[in-house]
C-alpha cells in the first residue's frame, strides 16, 4: 500500500515474503510481483511488518529483500504487533495477535518493550488457530481411546479432514499437512461451542486465558493499564474468543480492550508521524 501526503494512491498484495514461510528466491519473486504491481513507487519511507521478525538479523535480512525495489528509501522492519497496536489507534500499550500463531507485544511511553509468546507452534502459539485444531485432534482421539463414539466436535473436524474414522487422524496430522491446515480446522471448534459441547467450550475460554495471560504479562512488565488491542484473524473475527479474551482481562483488572476491525496495514500511518515526532529521519 502506498501513501502520499496522507492519501493512499496504490493498493496491491502477492504472496508471502515471509522467509519463515517461503524460500528466500520465492520471497524475492513474490515482492518483485509487489512492487510491480504498485507502479514500482520511490518512495522516501518504507514499513513492513511481518511474523517471526524475533532479531535484528531477521529485520536485516527483509530489509536486504526489500532494498532493490524501493531505491535509496528508508527502510523498517517491525513485527506484526507492531502494525497492530498502532492500527488500534495507540503508540503505547499492549498488541495480541491471535490468528494462526499467537503472540504478545507491547510497549510505553519510556520506549521500553516486552514481550509474551511468539515461539512458534512447536513452543508455543497459545489460544491461536493451529492451537485449537490440535486441541480438537487430541479430544477426537482420547474419545476414540475411551471406546466412544464420536461426538459433535469429533465428527465436524473429520468432516473437515475428509477422514471416516479418529485413528485416521495420527497419520494425517503428523504427514503432509501444515500448521495453517489445523489452524484452518478451528471454526469447527467454534461451531461445536456455539451449539454447547463442552468440551469445545473449555477451549474457546481456554485460548482467551491464554491470550489474555500474555497481555497481562507484558501490561505487568511496561507498568501499563492499557489499552491492550486484539487482532490478526482470530482475534478481529471470532466473537467468543473476543468475549474470553475480555472476561478474563477484566478478572485481572484491565478494561481498556480494543478489538481491531482493520487489517493492520492501518497501523502504518501512526507509525510515521511517530518517527517524524521522535526526530527520526
Amino acid at each position: 500500500m502506498v501513501w502520499v501526503d496522507g492519501s493512499i494512491t496504490a493498493d496491491a498484495s502477492a504472496g508471502s515474503a515471509n522467509v519463515q514461510n517461503v524460500d528466500v528466491a520465492t520471497a524475492r519473486e513474490n515482492l518483485a510481483e509487489l512492487f510491480g504491481k504498485l507502479g514500482s513507487p520511490r518512495p522516501a519511507v518504507v514499513f513492513a511488518g511481518a511474523g517471526g521478525v524475533d532479531t535484528d538479523d531477521d529485520a536485516a535480512s527483509l530489509r536486504e529483500l526489500i532494498a532493490p525495489f524501493v531505491g535509496g528509501a528508508e527502510i523498517t522492519v517491525v513485527h506484526d504487533t507492531r502494525l497492530l497496536l498502532a492500527a488500534g489507534g495507540a503508540s503505547t500499550g499492549v498488541a495480541v495477535i491471535a490468528g494462526t500463531g499467537s503472540a504478545a507485544w507491547g510497549t510505553n511511553a519510556g520506549g521500553a518493550e516486552a514481550r509474551s509468546g511468539g515461539w512458534g507452534y512447536l513452543l508455543g502459539d497459545e489460544g491461536s488457530g493451529y492451537w485449537l485444531g490440535r486441541e480438537a485432534v487430541r479430544h477426537s482421539l482420547r474419545q476414540m481411546d475411551l471406546g466412544a463414539e464420536p461426538d459433535e466436535l469429533a465428527r465436524g473436524l473429520l468432516d473437515y479432514c475428509r477422514l471416516g474414522h479418529p485413528g485416521e487422524l495420527i497419520a494425517h496430522f503428523h504427514q503432509g499437512t501444515t500448521r495453517r491446515y489445523w489452524a484452518a480446522a478451528s471454526p469447527v471448534v467454534f461451531a461445536a461451542a456455539a451449539n454447547g459441547h463442552a468440551g469445545a467450550l473449555a477451549m474457546v475460554d481456554r485460548a482467551g486465558a491464554d491470550l489474555a495471560a500474555m497481555a497481562h504479562q507484558v501490561a505487568v512488565q511496561l507498568g501499563l493499564a492499557g489499552p491492550i488491542v486484539l487482532g490478526s484473524g482470530l482475534g478481529s473475527n471470532v466473537p467468543a474468543l473476543q468475549e474470553s479474551f475480555k472476561r478474563h482481562l477484566a478478572a485481572k483488572g484491565l478494561d481498556d480492550v480494543r478489538i481491531l476491525d482493520r487489517d493492520p496495514i492501518f497501523g502504518v500511518p501512526l507509525l510515521v508521524a511517530d518517527r517524524a515526532a521522535n526526530g527520526a529521519g
